[in-house]
């Protein structure tokens, strides 16, 4: 079979996979490295001969794990993370799944932004393989590399002048040049270049967000999907610069001296990172105090990204595109694995974990909780209430959105439970995806619960219509409702599911007055 196509850079080879066409490792930007390190990135040098695209290329290079759970996790099938693998400035690769190429085919595309916030992760991961998702769709399935934490983000345009002014959100824009690939090349692999989605989780949802609010993406994608990932900000380019500022001395370089930061080892730019960059706790990810994502995240530098996404409102590149958004039920239980409080948190020590983020309303907060889930233990309401930072800031950027504009906005929350290790993880953070990509055989963290496959025909199926049309709605699902802040319409995933009007109301009620988690 002949597995040929021309891109502009060259002629690539694939193979097949799980009955599609797979291409992996394919270039769509040139190297990062030496003296492009910081830079906007290029496309991909040409290339003569055909290149044989049928493994994953390098990873950007990583500071490290979200937070140590998600290393512990043991073996890769629990949480998709893919171990050893090269690192390398020359990381601009994306994959690509599709039902047919050169077939004049017009089919949706959909490009996924990986998660584990912008400091790590890759578009290789195990639960984002595309082969099933393309197939059961009839969609071409785009997953992409970019540049991640010192390397994608140092914002060092207030020290190193206009040649570094793209350096704090340089990650964001190889998104960008990914999505001009697409547009350029995506026909050849039977897909439309004017019906793209992008959608990502975690850290993947807030690269979404970021999109929308990017004036040199607009027009580039049509469509988007955030999982349990809102970007209501960015980074403030004076508090960005600071940081710069002590990255730079802790490396011994001074301002006028920027390109060193060009020629030093990729080891020595890890150790500094990771030295500079603070941990990351179950309990921060709920914090609204915690900034965007820690350090490490897209600067509002003016001219990439002009202003906060959807802070205080959506920002005007984002009308004309409908989203899907939502949640989990138990987010939190995901970096909670290696609590030693776990089972055994008491009453005063909830309290005192929880007054950092409540405040003066430590009590009736959990007050509330308490009577509306009356048999939850301290553990229980401590999974619950730091899993919240999420959901508000995704109510808000729906709101935000829907205020902004007349396009759709379609509301989630998954509370249907996995059984794996018993009620560890629950309804955790990730666990939407395997659902999405139809790599729940795949993923053990999905669990054993036969009904999982009734989930998968739910959530698969409302991905793949909305890429087709815009829309998630299908036999498989309730009438879904867009969401207004009138109604808060919300779709519930669980088996059945079932529509609701502001699910939870007395609970995020309880809330009011106190910060969002920007």
């Amino acid at each position: 079979m002949d597995m040929m196509v021309e891109t502009t850079a060259g002629k690539i080879a694939g193979t097949m996979e799980r009955r599609v066409f797979t291409f992996k490792g394919v270039p769509y930007g040139d190297s990062t490295d030496g003296s492009r390190r910081f830079l906007p990135p290029l496309p991909a040098a040409p290339w003569t001969k055909v290149k044989f695209c049928v493994d994953y290329g390098p990873i950007a290079p990583q500071t490290g794990p979200l937070v140590d759970c998600l290393e512990a996790a043991g073996d890769e099938r629990v949480m998709g993370i893919r171990r050893h693998l090269r690192q390398s400035e020359d990381c601009l690769v994306l994959n690509l799944w599709t039902p047919g190429i050169r077939d004049g085919g017009k089919r949706p595309v959909m490009l996924w932004l990986h998660g584990r916030a912008y400091d790590s992760g890759a578009g290789s991961e195990t639960m984002y393989n595309g082969a099933n998702l393309a197939r059961r769709g009839n969609l071409v399935v785009v997953t992409i590399n970019h540049r991640l934490n010192i390397f994608g983000y140092l914002h060092l345009a207030d020290i190193g002048g206009e040649e570094f002014a793209g350096s704090g959100v340089a990650g964001m824009l190889d998104a960008v040049l990914a999505l001009q690939w697409v547009r350029d090349n995506i026909a050849a692999f039977g897909g439309d270049p004017g019906n793209v989605t992008i959608f990502g989780e975690s850290g993947g949802g807030a690269k979404v967000s970021m999109l929308l609010g990017m004036p040199s993406a607009k027009g580039l994608f049509h469509r988007a999907i955030i999982e349990s990932g809102p970007g209501l900000r960015g980074l403030e380019a004076a508090d960005a610069t600071a940081f710069a500022e002590r990255f730079l001395a802790e490396l011994n370089i001074k301002p006028n001296e920027i390109r060193k930061l060009q020629e030093i080892p990729i080891e020595q730019v890890q150790g500094a990172a990771k030295k500079l960059l603070p941990g990351r706790s179950a309990l921060g990810m709920a914090d609204p105090r915690r900034g965007a994502m820690a350090r490490m995240a897209p600067v509002v530098e003016g001219r990439y990204l002009p202003n906060h996404p959807f802070d205080p409102v959506a920002a005007p590149t984002a009308a004309g595109i409908p989203i899907i958004i939502g949640t989990n039920r138990h987010e939190n239980s995901t970096f909670l694995t290696l609590d030693p409080k776990r089972k055994k948190l008491t009453e005063p020590e909830l309290q005192e974990r929880l007054r950092p983020i409540l405040g003066d309303k430590v009590d009736s907060v959990i007050a509330t909780y308490k009577k509306t889930r009356p048999e939850a233990t301290p553990w229980d309401l401590f999974v619950a209430l730091t899993s919240e930072g999420t959901r508000r800031a995704s109510i808000a950027l729906a709101e935000r959105k829907a205020a902004a504009s007349p396009d759709p906005v379609y509301m989630y929350l998954l509370t249907w439970e996995t059984d794996y290790l018993g009620d560890l993880f629950r309804a955790c953070h990730i666990l939407e995806i395997p659902f999405v990509f139809d790599t729940v055989d795949d993923m053990a963290i999905t669990g054993g619960r036969p009904d999982k496959y009734e989930l998968l025909e739910s959530i698969n199926g409302a991905w793949i219509a909305f890429a087709h049309g815009g829309n998630p709605n299908h036999p498989g699902l309730p009438k879904w409702e867009p969401y207004s802040a009138q109604k808060r319409a919300t779709m519930i995933l669980d088996v059945p599911c079932r529509m609701a009007v502001d699910p939870f109301r007395e609970e995020l009620e309880a809330w009011e007055g106190i910060p969002l988690r920007r």
